[in-house]
Parts: structure tokens; C-alpha cells; sequence
């Protein structure tokens, strides 16, 4: 029998995993995936997440790949608004890490085939998942058969769609906002370096941030889904709003995308628990999901550890005893899906706040914004922006 089993090989997933291999418990990370994502996606990796993934010896490999992001300037129509130091959020990591997930998911991969090799299983997908109050029970195809596996925990890591989630039966209730996104990367054509910028134009944000390689994000907001639209289209959008050029035909990865906010009703059921985008899904404006989902696992583990500990040192024959540590497990297990839960739903109104500041807006109203925004940048209410940007309290 396992100690735990993950569902879910991707960064969040992969981390718990690190996590547990520190820890010395037995475990193994399914994933119905065959390889690595190959897609860029999240890119911004905040300071409290990079405490925690140092924990497991991975954070310096990311900090050498990556770009570090110290600062950003926001524009309005008519000029520079103010800079927000990110310098101030934390005196360990003074920065937001920007690195694409693909990269993030490799180096992850590659840190858990140092501490627990063979324990990343590929090509494998949860068909069936039991709780039988002492363990777990789980039936999983791998390359066409049929597999049983027993775990005293199962942690659901596996996404918005989660299947631990559905045949938990637990409801995941949220909406899609009305505001659509058009993003791109391509080569850097400003002078701006490591700086990211944020326009707060009247027609919609416009937000790019620096990629290693040379490389720089656009994000635009945009009236409607466009699907069919093409990296010229972008390009044209970020000229007329900005006035930067983009070289169209050099764009690396072209997505347009609506946003949802989601919430699980309960992160803890029996003995399985979910994590990430399994349990909360927020707005990818601001660059919390990924970072929300690592602070989940690292705050779980422990949990875990001490359970599976409890459960092994003979005490579990006794009656009264099992009943203690049952008791125990179930208070650990409450309190971290509550303080979680709370993390979650402070994420999902930041990244409210971040899509409000930048929907269209009248011309009327402009001077206003403008003039809130250069308050909220001031020096003396600097230090608390950053640290909301760079998620201190969650």
C-alpha cells in the first residue's frame, strides 16, 4: 500500500511529489498525459512560492533559467502613471520569477527523477477511486489494462477538470467572467529589459512582461473571443494601443482566452484531497494560479507526513489510540482546507480587481483612474501593493 497517491503530473502535482520525497513517505504521481506540456502558459513565479519550491532544492535551477522581474510602469493615455518596485514584497526573493511553464514542468520532473525515481507514471488515467474510511482504493489504465493501487491518501492534482473531484462527487461551482484576452509571445522590441509595463488604455489593457530568451508576453484585452484571430491581429491591437511594434511573423505562441473563477465546495473528502486547479480555479490576470496551487501542496504535505507517521508507528492496533489519530487527522485536515479555501477566494478577488482596472472605460472617467492609480503607486502605499501582487498573504 502507498502512502499517497497524486493524480496529476503537472507543476503542482510534480511539487507535492518532491515534497513527499523529502519526507520519506511512499508515493506515486499519475499522469494521464504521455509527455510534458509544451505550451509556455503561466509564466510568473512569485516570492512566496519560491520559498517554498526551494524547500525541495529546486528554486536555484529556476532562478538560472528564468528572468527575474523587480519592477513595473504603468502608463495611462497620456503618459507614465507610476513604478511599482517589487523590490519591496520580499528581502529573500525581490522579484517575480518569469519562466514558462513548460520550462517549470521540466525542471519539476527532473528534481522528482533525482529524489524518487520511477514514481512519475505516465500514460495512466483514474477510471475508479474507492474510499473505504482506513485507505483508499483506485483503478487506473495504463497502456490499455487495468491497474489497482491502494493508498491511505489520494490527492487530486489533476486540474480544473479534475476526475478526483467528479468521482468524489464534489460540486465545483464558479462562472465566466464577460472579459476575453488575446496574448502572444514574441521577440522583444522595447528597451524596457526586465521591466514589465501595464497600459491602462480607455480601449482596454494592454499588460507585456519580459521572457527569457529575449522574449516578451502581450496580453490585450479584447471585446470578444477570438478564436480565429492571427499574430498580425495582435500585433495591430498593441501598435494602436500602445504604439509598440511586434514582429508578427516571429510570434512564438498565439492563444486567445476567456476567464472563469471556481471553486470546489470541499478540498477534503475522507481521505482525499484536492489541490490546484482541482480545488480553485482563478483568473490567470495577476499570475496566481499556478503559484496558489504550490502554496496548497506545500501546506498539505506536512499534513500528510504526519498522518501516514501516525498511522505507522504501531499506535493504530489500539482502539482509542486509532480514534486519536483519526481525530487528529481530520483536524489537520480541516484546518488546512480552511485556511486554503481562504487564500483562494482572497486570489480570486485580487484577480478581480486586477481585470476591473483594466476593462474599457469612458473617456469621462479616464482622469480618475489615472489619478487613483498614481495614489495607489505612491511610495507610502507601495510596500502593500507589492506584496499583494506578489501574493505575501496567501
Amino acid at each position: 500500500m502507498l502512502d499517497v497517491l497524486i493524480v496529476g503530473g503537472g507543476p503542482v502535482g510534480l511539487f507535492l511529489g518532491c515534497l513527499l520525497a523529502r519526507s520519506g513517505v511512499s508515493f506515486a504521481v499519475l499522469e494521464k498525459r504521455a509527455g510534458a506540456s509544451v505550451h509556455s502558459r503561466a509564466i510568473g513565479i512569485h516570492p512566496p512560492a519560491l520559498k517554498a519550491l526551494d524547500s525541495v532544492g529546486v528554486a536555484g535551477t529556476m532562478l538560472e533559467a528564468g528572468l527575474r522581474i523587480s519592477s513595473g510602469i504603468v502608463r495611462g493615455e497620456t503618459g507614465a502613471l507610476g513604478e511599482l518596485d517589487l523590490r519591496l514584497a520580499s528581502a529573500e526573493f525581490p522579484f517575480v520569477l518569469s519562466l514558462p511553464q513548460q520550462k517549470t514542468e521540466e525542471l519539476l520532473e527532473a528534481r522528482l527523477h533525482q529524489l524518487a525515481p520511477g514514481t512519475l507514471r505516465r500514460c495512466s488515467e483514474v477510471k475508479e477511486i474507492r474510499d473505504h474510511g482506513t485507505h483508499v482504493s483506485v483503478v487506473s489504465e495504463e497502456g490499455g489494462e487495468h491497474r489497482s493501487i491502494q493508498a491511505r491518501f489520494v490527492v487530486g492534482a489533476d486540474g480544473c477538470h479534475s476526475r478526483v473531484r467528479e468521482l468524489a462527487g464534489i460540486a465545483y461551482r464558479g462562472d465566466t467572467y464577460s472579459d476575453k484576452y488575446l496574448m502572444g509571445d514574441f521577440p522583444d522590441t522595447t528597451a524596457y529589459g526586465s521591466t514589465a509595463l501595464i497600459y491602462l488604455r480607455r480601449a482596454g489593457v494592454v499588460e507585456c512582461f519580459p521572457l527569457p530568451g529575449g522574449l516578451r508576453r502581450w496580453v490585450v484585452r479584447t471585446d470578444s473571443l477570438r478564436r480565429e484571430t492571427s499574430a498580425a491581429d495582435l500585433a495591430e491591437l498593441v501598435r494602436e494601443r500602445t504604439g509598440q511594434y511586434l514582429p508578427a511573423a516571429e510570434c512564438s505562441m498565439l492563444s486567445a482566452f476567456e476567464v472563469r473563477h471556481h471553486r470546489a465546495a470541499r478540498m477534503v473528502a475522507g481521505r482525499q484531497v484536492l489541490i490546484g486547479d482541482a480545488a480553485h480555479e482563478v483568473s490567470p490576470i495577476g499570475g496566481q494560479g499556478m503559484n496558489l496551487g504550490w502554496l496548497d501542496a506545500h501546506a498539505l504535505a506536512p499534513v500528510l507526513v504526519q498522518a501516514v507517521r501516525q498511522a505507522g508507528d504501531g499506535t493504530h492496533t489500539r482502539t482509542q489510540a486509532a480514534r486519536s489519530t483519526a481525530t487528529q487527522t481530520r483536524s489537520a485536515l480541516a484546518r488546512f482546507e480552511r485556511e486554503r479555501q481562504q487564500s483562494a477566494w482572497i486570489a480570486t478577488r485580487q484577480a478581480e480587481l486586477n481585470m476591473w482596472a483594466g476593462r474599457p472605460i469612458h473617456a469621462r472617467v479616464q482622469p480618475g483612474r489615472d489619478w487613483l492609480v498614481r495614489r495607489l503607486l505612491s511610495r507610502p502605499v507601495q510596500p502593500l501593493l507589492a506584496g499583494a501582487f506578489t501574493m505575501r498573504w496567501l
